[in-house]
């Protein structure tokens, strides 16, 4: 790369990339839990989900320390509420109770929606504009 800029500009590309997997995976969450798929399947999607949250959200996280964010502690509130969640589904699925997974993966999908419009558009935003 050749400038911040462009190092900027790719920075946001591929967190666009990462938002879009995992709001797929939220999405195939919640159709596999509204199609009662069977548990193994659920919690295969489930655990491919907490890993690629946890793997998106430490890096956008390191990106905001590089970055000096001054919403840095807001913004990685939100990934600990939402980790905390899929974890919580996760126990209770795992645990046999799967009857709420697709009104809590709804939940979720809504939050990190309401996240990636709000949250990461102005991070974005703070990137593309050298802050």
């Amino acid at each position: 790369m050749s400038s911040i800029s462009d190092f900027n500009r790719a920075s946001n590309a591929e967190t666009d990339r990462e938002h879009q997997i995992q709001l797929g995976l939220l999405q195939e969450l919640c159709s596999a839990a509204q199609e009662q798929r069977n548990a193994l399947a659920v919690a295969e999607i489930l655990e491919q989900l907490i890993a690629y949250s946890e793997a998106h959200f430490m890096s956008e996280e390191l990106l905001m320390r590089l970055k000096s964010y001054d919403d840095y502690e807001d913004h990685a509130d939100d990934h600990i509420q939402m980790m905390d969640a899929l974890q919580s589904i996760a126990a209770s699925h795992a645990a046999g109770d799967s009857s709420l997974v697709a009104g809590r993966a709804a939940e979720v999908l809504d939050f990190i929606g309401w996240h990636i419009a709000t949250r990461d558009r102005r991070f974005a935003d703070y990137v593309r504009n050298g802050l």
